[in-house]
């Protein structure tokens, strides 16, 4: 695909690898090793989409954008594409629990799935799978890590009702 691109931003949570096309975004994942990475300088190869990207998320993580327009492309079972289509519906600095997101989509007993698909979840931020939690309330299961999914709640939650903490 000769549209495809990848690129890099360092974000205040640490470093996104930001992937698609000149039609789609196809992944946001955190690089935890970036001493392996050679990230091209040439910016002006770059497709739109990729642009748009990065600057909706410098947005994002400055306080001024709640909410993404892009458009979103990742494989995944019919299933899973429900429940990343159930957690956009999650308000910006709102939080849901596993229980609750498994009743969103018709069945509590699919809790389990529910969570091995927002684990599955290759679009982070975007597809806010950081704003599910325990049932108790507690941070559970992140793939970015729980730091980073504490960071991106109090972030949302000091940006949506001016608190500082949440967790």
């Amino acid at each position: 695909m000769q549209d495809a691109f990848i690129t890099y931003y360092q974000s205040p949570v640490g470093l996104l690898q930001i992937a698609g096309t000149g039609q789609f975004i196809s992944e946001v994942i955190f690089i935890d090793e970036p001493e392996k990475i050679t990230p091209k300088t040439d910016y002006s190869a770059l497709p739109p989409m990729a642009i748009q990207a990065v600057e909706q998320l410098i947005e994002y993580f400055h306080g001024h954008r709640r909410f993404f327009e892009l458009p979103i492309s990742q494989q995944g079972t019919p299933f899973q594409q429900k429940v990343w289509a159930e957690l956009m519906n999650i308000p910006f600095g709102k939080t849901l629990s596993y229980l609750d997101l498994s009743h969103r989509l018709g069945d509590p007993k699919v809790i389990r799935a529910a969570a091995a698909a927002n684990g599955r979840n290759n679009v982070a931020i975007i597809v806010p799978c950081h704003r599910v939690i325990g049932s108790n309330s507690q941070l559970v299961g992140y793939a970015g890590g729980l730091p980073r999914k504490k960071w991106l709640l109090q972030h949302e939650n000091k940006i949506a009702h001016g608190v500082q903490t949440l967790f």
